[in-house]
């Protein structure tokens, strides 16, 4: 029982160290030089061919969920008559 209470201790001390266990790239230059440069395409699109997806794929589901929207709108103005 106490080896198990001296590992979780040691476990949340190494957690909540502030030491850096291996170093990073900092990759804010490079992107700050990509998203400043004067190359016409718009800033929501510099990232690349993720970005293209993202973009693509929010206007496809905006213009469904707007035609739904005007469905449901139109199924609720025009209720069907009961027999």
């Amino acid at each position: 029982m106490y080896r198990h209470i001296h590992a979780l201790q040691q476990m949340s001390r190494r957690m909540l160290s502030s030491s850096v266990r291996r170093q990073v790239e900092n990759k804010v230059p490079h992107k700050q030089k990509l998203f400043q440069e004067d190359n016409g395409i718009p800033v929501h699109l510099k990232g690349g061919a993720r970005d293209a997806i993202l973009y693509r794929a929010t206007m496809v589901l905006t213009v469904l969920g707007a035609a739904y929207a005007v469905y449901e709108l139109v199924c609720a103005a025009f209720p069907k008559k009961k027999v």
